[in-house]
């Protein structure tokens, strides 16, 4: 069984030194609430039709425990709102990151559910459109499939496949200790001296 807390413990940008951009959702997708705790799961996936979110709400009841809803809807209308937020916080989801907006983002403060959007709009969708769940779907320019391992704080959000979940933060893990093993003058004197070996291979005097 995978242990998903652990990878809470390490920064999106330690991860950095084992993904590619292309896995790295669009920075328009954001906190919507200052210092906003660091969250990591495995995704459960929702796409939503044109101005609808009858999906996102279906998928609160039938996520597990642990899971981040990852939503690929309509930019135009809220897919949730304070109500919303609140079941799927009662029903432990972790967090939802939302390649859209929502609503209602006072309630969501206050009751410090994470989610992660593109912003907010006061008109919600609709509910007329019937979509599969936990499909493969893009999420700020990333593939996400379902079960990949989200992590995202205020520093952003990586998407990291399955497949490849221990080989990737066993990488990001490394970094990130070796990094807090150092001081700042430590990490200046190796930064120079690599910056200056550079400069060098490409011919700058």
């Amino acid at each position: 069984m995978i242990n998903y807390q652990k990878y809470a413990h390490v920064s999106p940008c330690e991860y950095a030194d084992g993904l590619q951009r292309e896995q790295f959702v669009d920075q328009g997708i954001r906190e919507l609430w200052p210092q906003i705790p660091r969250i990591a799961g495995p995704a459960y996936t929702v796409k939503c039709g044109p101005g609808d979110h009858l999906m996102l709400h279906a998928a609160i009841y039938r996520a597990n425990p642990g899971d981040i809803i990852v939503v690929q809807a309509d930019p135009d209308f809220a897919v949730a709102g304070g109500n919303v937020c609140a079941i799927a916080k009662q029903r432990g989801i972790t967090g939802f990151v939302v390649d859209g907006v929502i609503r209602d983002l006072a309630e969501v403060r206050e009751m410090q559910f994470p989610v992660f959007a593109r912003g907010v709009v006061p008109k919600p969708g609709s509910k007329n459109h019937v979509l599969p769940l936990n499909q493969t779907i893009i999420c700020g320019g990333v593939k996400v499939d379902p079960g990949d391992i989200i992590i995202a704080d205020e520093e952003g959000i990586a998407v990291v496949p399955l497949a490849q979940a221990e080989e990737i933060y066993q990488i990001a893990k490394v970094r990130a200790e070796k990094d807090a093993s150092m001081s700042l003058d430590e990490w200046q004197d190796a930064h120079h001296k690599k910056v200056e070996s550079r400069l060098a291979e490409l011919g700058y005097e």
